[in-house]
């Protein structure tokens, strides 16, 4: 059984029962308390919708305070530690997406997934897995690994925002130029936008753009 995830959550600002559902997916050495600040600025167009932000379901040695999706190993090569970390970590995350479903009586066409660095490989890896359509999932300074069966028919394709920094260090600005062709080679919606001068974080222009994005997807429903 995958471990069991958790983290903090902020009800809908309407006071009304949830209609969807952010789930906010931080990155490396980092945790939900973390992400989950990312809520309010969402709120607005997203009046009834519950945010959670779970943490990663493994402590992070480097940060003893910090969790990760997967292991980092400084000595071998990233691309190989994404393709083999993201398969291992991505049931835990689907078997969280599972719960709350169950739990509020929603699905995945109300759900948006969202995540940033570590985070956003995991949303691109887990929301491009599933059999059924999610409203959306927002990378933010992130790369993709496909899932097995990326492409087929058997796979729900749904749209896709990609937002990186061009003076990113830490994850190449190209992983998500990267991510940007695979995805449109086999038809998914893809909306990519470059924060100019933006090492690795959320600027205030991608911030917006995936905030537009968010918009977009709610009058779509």
């Amino acid at each position: 059984m995958p471990p069991k995830l958790s983290g903090p959550m902020l009800a809908p600002i309407s006071g009304a029962a949830p209609k969807q559902i952010v789930v906010l997916l931080h990155g490396y050495g980092s945790d939900g308390a973390d992400l989950i600040g990312l809520a309010p600025h969402w709120q607005a167009v997203l009046p009834d919708a519950l945010f959670v932000a779970p943490n990663a379901p493994e402590p992070c040695p480097g940060n003893p305070f910090g969790f990760q999706w997967f292991a980092l190993d400084y000595e071998s090569d990233r691309v190989a530690n994404r393709q083999q970390g993201l398969p291992m970590a991505a049931p835990a995350l689907v078997q969280f997406l599972d719960d709350l479903w169950a739990q509020t009586g929603l699905g995945a066409e109300d759900t948006i997934l969202a995540g940033f660095s570590q985070g956003a490989m995991m949303a691109l890896h887990v929301g491009l897995s599933l059999p059924t359509k999610l409203m959306g999932i927002v990378a933010f300074s992130g790369a993709f690994v496909p899932p097995e069966g990326f492409g087929g028919p058997g796979l729900a394709q749904p749209p896709v925002c990609l937002v990186h920094g061009d003076m990113d260090q830490v994850v190449d600005p190209e992983l998500s130029s990267a991510a940007e062709t695979a995805l449109r080679a086999v038809g998914v919606d893809v909306r990519h936008h470059v924060s100019r001068g933006v090492a690795h974080g959320i600027s205030p222009d991608g911030l917006a753009f995936a905030t537009d994005f968010i918009a977009s997807a709610v009058a779509q429903k």
